[in-house]
């Protein structure tokens, strides 16, 4: 594990501290937990993004369009 320096605006820090001494957790870990969150959140936003502008590109939508056709004629073929 590596470790790491910050500095915190006060305010932020209390609010931190108030919230380790009600839960009864150490601050570095809610730090870790809100960290990893965050950079879920951001991860998932790349996604996103991703996923809308491949909506907008005509090729992969054709792409995907022959891929659900395929799809779903197999899909038709296994219930028969």
């Amino acid at each position: 594990m590596t470790t790491y320096t910050s500095s915190l605006p006060d305010s932020l820090f209390k609010k931190l501290a108030d919230v380790a001494m009600h839960y009864g957790l150490a601050k570095n870990k809610i730090i870790e937990k809100a960290l990893t969150i965050y950079l879920d959140q951001l991860n998932r936003a790349e996604y996103v993004k991703s996923y809308k502008l491949a909506g907008k590109d005509e090729e992969i939508m054709a792409v995907a369009e022959e891929g659900m056709e395929y799809y779903l004629a197999n899909l038709d073929e296994k219930l028969k």
